[in-house]
């Protein structure tokens, strides 16, 4: 017998409001706008590795670069 996750309800229902029109929109906005930074501080300020060990470091190198991207 099959039986579907507790959750695919939800899943189907978040699926079906990321096609209407309103929410293709702000993905396209999202697309241009906020995926943008994140690609910006991959490709020029290093973010695509680390040399630092530890989630405190770590934390502390994202943090200053993106504080250097605000300027």
């Amino acid at each position: 017998m099959i039986h579907r996750h507790i959750w695919e309800d939800k899943i189907d229902e978040v699926n079906h409001l990321r096609h209407t029109e309103m929410n293709k929109n702000i993905y396209a906005k999202r697309k241009e706008t906020i995926e943008r930074v994140f690609a910006d501080a991959k490709e020029k300020h290093g973010m695509r590795w680390t040399t630092l060990r530890g989630i405190k470091k770590v934390a502390m190198q994202a943090m200053l670069t993106f504080a250097a991207m605000n300027l």
